[in-house]
């Protein structure tokens, strides 16, 4: 039996239409002054940490934990001196956080004025991380 390398290309074809089908889009977009960002659950970051190419930053002040695998503590009233503290290329992915999404969206809102756009937050901060029967690293 001899199968056409028309019949395999096809075959092909439908093979990655369905895979990409079935990808799940994480995060929801969101906008802010005409820019986007997005927004993603307590489920979707526990998904992504499992396979990690973010930087992960805790915004909140007072410090009252971080979620596992946070990168940096910033204070989002202190991002735009200590941009420096960031990656320099302005499509670097962050992700970030504060007690309950208030902080963090000022945070992204600096950060969309200082030019980054791959942005990210979780909904809901650590509030939310808890909710969900997570724990916070203190130290």
């Amino acid at each position: 039996m001899r199968i056409s390398a028309r019949f395999i290309a096809f075959l092909m074809l439908a093979m990655t239409m369905m895979l990409t089908s079935c990808q799940q889009t994480v995060g929801v977009e969101a906008e802010m002054n005409g820019l986007s960002y997005r927004v993603v659950t307590v489920d979707e970051l526990q998904t992504m940490l499992e396979k990690k190419d973010f930087l992960l930053v805790n915004v909140h002040t007072p410090f009252e934990g971080n979620i596992p695998q946070t990168d940096l503590h910033l204070p989002y009233d202190e991002i735009s001196q200590k941009l420096d503290q960031l990656p320099a290329e302005k499509d670097a992915k962050l992700l970030v956080y504060c007690l309950t999404s208030g902080m963090a969206k000022e945070a992204i809102a600096t950060l969309l004025e200082a030019g980054y756009t791959n942005l990210w937050m979780l909904e809901g901060g650590t509030t939310a991380w808890l909710e969900a029967g997570q724990i916070l690293e203190t130290e």
